[in-house]
């Protein structure tokens, strides 16, 4: 999940451990590649001449909660995948937030405008891996909405980093009380 420039160190809403993750998803991609029928990634690809239906917080202060700086503008640097994620392994981009706000892999759609749920349920798969940034907000909320569309879901721990402790806590909690198993 948005393995992005703005959402990693130095961008605009940089996560602590962002560039971390990003390479020990590199690293978990080359050891176990094959052990995966998909790989997708998902990028927030907001646009630049709006505010994105208010996801953007542009005439006032951000609250973090539902509106935020400007960040993963669609084309820029700060939307690109970070450069410690090696992208060879990933079979299928996913684009989410393009016009208004998005959370989950599960509001984006690849290239062609196919919906997540829709590629998992062309190609049989039940089981899902999540992994990214930011644990409590768009992994929290594809997770839950992967358990919600019918699937197994393991939350890779080691793979995600949050914006903050307490709340990252809580999300990995609700994940597990929704079903999610917390690896």
């Amino acid at each position: 999940m948005d393995v992005q420039n703005d959402f990693t160190e130095g961008g605009a809403l940089g996560v602590a451990g962002g560039d971390a993750v990003a390479q020990g998803i590199s690293r978990h991609l080359r050891e176990h590649a094959d052990e995966y029928d998909l790989v997708i990634a998902s990028r927030d690809w907001h646009d630049g001449d709006n505010d994105n239906e208010g996801h953007f917080a542009l005439a006032t202060e951000p609250d973090y909660v539902d509106t935020w700086p400007v960040h993963c503008v669609a084309g820029t640097p700060g939307a690109e995948y970070d450069p410690g994620l090696d992208t060879t392994a990933i079979t299928h981009h996913v684009r989410k937030g393009q016009g208004c706000a998005a959370y989950s892999v599960f509001e984006g759609t690849t290239d062609d405008g196919e919906t997540v749920a829709e590629l998992l349920a062309r190609h049989g798969v039940h089981t899902v891996d999540v992994t990214g940034l930011a644990t409590d907000h768009c992994v929290r909320a594809s997770a839950l909405d992967a358990v919600a569309d019918g699937r197994h879901v393991r939350v890779l721990t080691d793979l995600v980093a949050g914006v903050a402790a307490d709340s990252s806590a809580r999300a990995l909690r609700e994940l597990a009380d929704a079903g999610a198993q917390i690896v």
